[in-house]
């Protein structure tokens, strides 16, 4: 299982070459070299893509991208091998009798604009929807958008960001009024510490976590490891903390009572730029159906909030928590000590969890408390995990409350959207419909009567997919699938289309510090391979909306996302013209006046601060940020004694996301083949399961068969197991719950109860 070529610190400056072209390997004087942000996680790492002869033959790190100076991890270096794989997608494929049919793609398209709009004329315009994505580009985001809020007039689209970001939009959002960080990566360079909140940065970001090493080397700079297992990034951390699965919120708490008990809290910070709220609490966990929740935010004082802490002292919090006393006073010292300045990582850990936002809150308390925020090495920074989450789902507005700028729910925000797109304004709607989880809860009830999928593979990443996988077969929902490679949720498709991969196409995406890179196509795509913005753009014109989709196919990119700029124009949100995006590897928004903002809300830094103080919190009307009050409450299933595990899921260095791609790349597919159940060694033992040996993993939806991996590469604590879910042969996600916070609408995927059995 473990491979040299797989360590976290798997990076190095080079080239790799295709694998069809090892054998005569060209020089650089053969190769025409094309700039491109990485196709994978969110860290948008800057990448050159070799073509020789029409065909991509080579990658390297580009040396001029800020993001990763050169480097590359083993994904991004291996990334357009997966394009060669036989079983590529290359022509439209319809569903006759049970048997899938070579289709010309004008004809497929043909048959997907009728279907959606005889549904719409059977059972109204909220009876069809599309799922789209955070590897989405841009213009694939916007032009989704369009044809369904502004075309068809429905909010009936959302994207898999649902399950990875949305609990850091509604955290920014509660906290600041404004969506994404307000530093960038830079801040690596300034911090002498790293708190990595439930992140395996080493193998989930490992070019950032690359960068956090060289500076603990250069400076001393030191990294804090603070999660429910022992990872790589653990073993590479200077001290790494362990605690029990949900507490996270209770140590939070704790932290914020011993920096205000010890006289660390900036008063004047607090002073200046701070608003005091309390929510709602005992919110349930959405496991019901039609599932609404609604947050009342009341103002409380300084003192109430200082009165509430008093619960969350260190020594309560430790009896619950495994975090001992001393571990949390030191945590706190830290972000307490006015010298430090601490940078504090996120990714799924804190956001893929029933109270996802209100630990993002939590952790914003912390910074806002002492001040350490919009400054160089002083900052809350939520890491992305997909190439366009960013760029695409949060700021094009893919999500079903969302548009390209603000929520469907103001008029204001409606009304600009209409006068963009050239639209009744009273055909965008002014409710949101189903987040992702209640999309697919639909399509199982028979509500959704047509569904298309674009650069997402559900049926492997949805929470309890035992239940959505039969719903997606029911023939009470046309099911249309646009993909690069055939997936198990292609499988259950009436229709699907060849989409293009990456550097087939144009694009642009958004990365985790708000930093748009494009790239221009660099090789012909297979067969009737089409870029899925122009899949959409041909649906819309078949349905009657070819006024609203003026775009030419040669160049929809540049003109779809010159439209877009037009809803984010000025100094809070500005983005960079395309000339330059072409010119550069990426600028960050707000861009104003030619430069990135590089921390937001910092007068020294931000040209959108005009309240005249060294602060400004503009995302809010007043222009304060807010310190939330957010209890501790328990995850909705622990273990017992007919499930006694708790298990968690996440992801491998090797492996992307499902897997479509990744498992199709050699070098990878032969570093890790297959999934596996991590356990702790006594727990193994005291089962008698050995390494290697297959177990299965019950839980009360469904169950899964792996080999057990004992003292392999992650080390769970006893009483907890742990799985990636990038195997779509051994499918986790059938046994995980559909549980979410009730405010973002985001699974939790880290926490259920499980048993554990010899197979």
């Amino acid at each position: 299982m473990l491979s040299a070529m797989t360590a976290a610190a798997t990076m190095f400056p080079g080239i790799l070459f295709a694998k069809d072209q090892e054998k005569n390997l060209p020089t650089d004087s053969d190769i025409k070299w094309n700039k491109a942000p990485c196709r994978f996680c969110g860290v948008g790492c800057g990448v050159l893509v070799g073509v020789k002869e029409g065909k991509a033959v080579a990658v390297k790190g580009d040396p001029k991208s800020t993001v990763n100076k050169g480097l590359l991890c083993v994904k991004g270096y291996h990334q357009i091998m997966c394009i060669q794989a036989e079983d590529r997608l290359t022509h439209a494929l319809v569903k006759k009798n049970g048997t899938y049919v070579k289709t010309p793609i004008s004809e497929a398209l043909d048959l997907v604009a009728s279907k959606m709009k005889e549904t719409i004329s059977k059972h109204g315009k909220d009876s069809v929807a599309m799922y789209t994505s955070g590897q989405s580009t841009i213009p694939e985001g916007y032009v989704a958008s369009k044809l369904m809020k502004g075309a068809i007039g429905t909010n009936n689209l959302d994207c898999n960001a649902r399950l990875c970001m949305a609990s850091a939009v509604t955290g920014f959002l509660t906290s600041f009024g404004a969506d994404e960080p307000m530093g960038c990566y830079e801040d690596i360079d300034h911090a002498d510490y790293f708190i990595t909140w439930g992140n395996n940065m080493a193998e989930m970001h490992p070019v950032l976590f690359s960068r956090m090493l060289d500076q603990k080397n250069r400076r001393g700079a030191q990294i804090i490891d603070f999660a429910t297992r022992t990872t790589r990034s653990s073993m590479a951390s200077d001290k790494s903390i362990l605690f029990e699965p949900q507490t996270d919120l209770a140590v939070a708490n704790a932290i914020c009572y011993e920096i205000i008990n010890n006289g660390w809290v900036n008063k004047k910070f607090i002073e200046d730029h701070i608003n005091f709220n309390k929510g709602l609490t005992n919110m349930g966990y959405g496991l019901e159906d039609n599932y609404k929740f609604k947050d009342k935010p009341t103002s409380i004082s300084f003192e109430e909030f200082k009165e509430f802490l008093e619960d969350y002292t260190p020594e309560k919090v430790a009896l619950y928590s495994k975090v001992c006393v001393r571990d949390i006073k030191y945590m706190a010292a830290i972000y307490g000590d006015p010298n430090n300045k601490v940078v504090s990582f996120w990714c799924m850990g804190m956001n893929q969890h029933t109270r996802g936002t209100w630990m993002n809150n939590l952790v914003y308390n912390i910074h806002l408390l002492t001040g350490k925020i919009s400054q160089p090495g002083n900052s809350p920074f939520s890491l992305t995990g997909q190439p366009s989450a960013c760029g695409t789902a949060r700021e094009v507005g893919t999500f079903t409350h969302k548009l390209p700028k603000g929520v469907v729910t103001k008029e204001k925000y409606r009304r600009l959207a209409a006068k963009i797109w050239k639209v009744p304004y009273e055909r965008i709607p002014s409710k949101p419909t189903y987040h992702a989880t209640e999309m697919f809860r639909a399509v199982d009830r028979g509500d959704i009567k047509f569904i298309w999928t674009q650069v997402v593979n559900p049926l492997v990443s949805l929470p309890k997919t035992g239940r959505y996988r039969p719903g997606m077969k029911k023939d009470s929902c046309f099911v249309v699938v646009s993909d690069v490679f055939p997936t198990p949720t292609s499988d259950v498709a009436d229709v699907i289309l060849p989409a293009c991969w990456h550097i087939e196409k144009s694009g642009l995406y958004g990365n985790s510090e708000r930093r748009t890179q494009h790239w221009n196509k660099m090789v012909e795509g297979p067969g009737d391979t089409t870029p899925d913005a122009w899949m959409t753009i041909e649906v819309a014109k078949r349905m009657g909306y070819g006024d609203l989709f003026p775009y030419s196919k040669e160049n929809h990119v540049e003109e779809i996302y010159n439209e877009y700029r037009q809803f984010h124009e000025g100094p809070q949100h500005g983005m960079a013209p395309l000339e330059v995006l072409k010119k550069e590897s990426g600028a960050m928004w707000p861009f104003y006046k030619g430069k990135s903002t590089r921390w937001r809300y910092n007068a020294k830094y931000d040209p959108a601060c005009n309240n005249g103080k060294d602060f400004h919190f503009y995302g809010k009307p007043d222009g304060k940020a807010i310190i939330w009050q957010r209890p501790y409450e328990p995850a909705p299933e622990v273990p017992d004694k007919e499930f006694p595990f708790w298990l968690n899921t996440g992801r491998v260095i090797e492996h992307w996301h499902t897997g479509s791609m990744t498992r199709r790349i050699p070098v990878l597919h032969k570093a890790m083949p297959n999934a596996y159940v991590e356990l702790h060694p006594q727990d193994a033992k005291s089962m008698g399961i050995t390494n290697g040996q297959d177990v299965k993993i019950v839980s009360r939806r469904g169950q899964c068969i792996l080999p057990a991996a004992i003292n392999q590469r992650g080390l769970p604590t006893r009483g907890q197991v742990f799985v990636p879910f990038f195997d779509e042969n051994m499918l986790i996600n059938d046994v995980t719950l559909d549980a979410f916070c009730p405010i973002s609408k985001e699974p939790d995927y880290k926490k259920c109860a499980v048993r554990i059995e010899k197979a």
